[in-house]
């Protein structure tokens, strides 16, 4: 069913119960969503936040079961993504709109504007599982719980501590001189700087680069859109090449972030440096007998992507990226500097799934001290990082028991 849809654009071919809208004037944008459970008033809201390189679509097999449960669910095209309009496009334009705390912003003034004043549930995944997080950490008045699904959350950046003391101690000729040097490196300015880990990446045997940093450079939207095998086959590759169905996923925590242990990532993370991400994904395009055994990803529905990616490009997307990398946006962030997250968490993943430790310590400092309400960790056998898509029925189950047990009911 289609609600308002923005014109000359086919439908959306959605399960029956979800319809799709476009809700005006939410933080500078017009916000198209896709909507279940609407038909009776007052269900509690769950809010499904898409990833990179997602959209509202990729909840497509979770709502209506949600809906099912008893919940009015919202999934929208975020900003930079599909039917959503009002972001700037330019590698050269609003570059600040895609920080976190706009982000957060945007998912605030659309439940506002739906006449929703709590959120029973934020449900993020890949990009949008930060999204969620600081969503939950930043108003945990409207946003009563979270799930994080596939990027783990370590908590806000670290504030440097202590960092007077420290220069005093430095310009103080009676300081102890068998002080360790390298002690609390991150607080004090007179210590060595840490080392350049893209200049490791690049120094290794086989030079590598990271992929946030290659997709905020001004080349990546590019290298996406005008690949040589197109756009349909490119997003097969990069879906396939990050999903259990790729034999290659065989994930394991890392000792740190350090170049030899991130060359353990497979190459859609730490790419080859003379490589852009079409090169890197196309060796992995699935043979024909794949794609057509692929029952969580069919070729109609790689192509909903295919033609969204191909009307709108993917630079709204790498903006969000750019915002990550670039230094003038994190410290933004240091607001929060040991803040925690108070409401009840969850968290989901794939097994086969990679993105659980491309950050090293993220997802051990979720478990020990970001999430204060913790109710597990789970995951997934039989799914890489596509998880609701890979396996919707676990992560269903998974989700309205978590709602039922945890989410208030508003």
């Amino acid at each position: 069913m289609t609600d308002h849809a923005p014109p000359d654009l086919a439908s959306l071919p959605l399960p029956p119960g979800v319809r799709s809208r476009c809700v005006p004037g939410i933080n500078g944008l017009t916000v198209h969503l896709l909507e279940a459970g609407h038909e009776s008033a007052g269900q509690p809201c769950v809010l499904l936040l898409h990833g990179f390189p997602e959209l509202a679509y990729s909840w497509r097999q979770v709502m209506p079961a949600l809906a099912a449960a008893g919940f009015h669910v919202i999934a929208p095209d975020q900003r930079g993504y599909g039917r959503t309009t009002g972001w700037d496009a330019d590698y050269d334009g609003d570059l600040a709109s895609f920080r976190m705390l706009n982000l957060v912003r945007d998912a605030l003034a659309l439940v506002a504007a739906l006449g929703i004043r709590r959120v029973a549930a934020v449900v993020g995944h890949d990009f949008g599982s930060p999204v969620a997080a600081w969503c939950a950490l930043v108003r945990p008045d409207v946003f009563c719980s979270v799930v994080l699904m596939s990027a783990p959350f370590g908590g806000p950046p670290a504030l440097p501590f202590n960092t007077a003391a420290a220069v005093a101690d430095a310009a103080d000729p009676t300081a102890d001189p068998t002080a360790d040097p390298t002690a609390n490196q991150t607080a004090n300015p007179t210590a060595k700087p840490a080392p350049d880990i893209h200049a490791q990446l690049a120094a290794l045997p086989r030079p590598r680069k990271h992929y946030q940093w290659h997709y905020a450079t001004r080349g990546a939207n590019a290298d996406l859109m005008h690949s040589p095998q197109g756009l349909h086959a490119l997003l097969r590759a990069y879906y396939h090449h990050k999903s259990a169905d790729w034999p290659g996923n065989q994930p394991h925590a890392l000792q740190g972030w350090h170049a030899d242990q991130l060359a353990r990532l497979p190459t859609y993370y730490l790419m080859d440096l003379a490589h852009g991400m079409a090169d890197t994904v196309a060796p992995h395009l699935p043979s024909a007998a794949q794609i057509a055994a692929c029952r969580w990803l069919p070729d109609h529905a790689l192509a909903v992507y295919a033609a969204e990616f191909g009307r709108t490009g993917f630079q709204g997307g790498l903006q969000w990226y750019r915002c990550r990398t670039e230094a003038r946006f994190p410290p933004e962030l240091q607001l929060f500097s040991g803040r925690t997250i108070d409401v009840p968490a969850l968290f989901i993943a794939g097994q086969s799934d990679w993105g659980i430790y491309q950050k090293p310590g993220d997802f051990e400092a979720m478990q020990a001290s970001a999430c204060s309400q913790l109710r597990g960790c789970h995951l997934i056998a039989g799914a890489g990082h596509w998880v609701q898509q890979e396996q919707p029925e676990a992560v269903n189950r998974l989700l309205v028991g978590f709602l039922r047990d945890n989410a208030e009911q508003h």
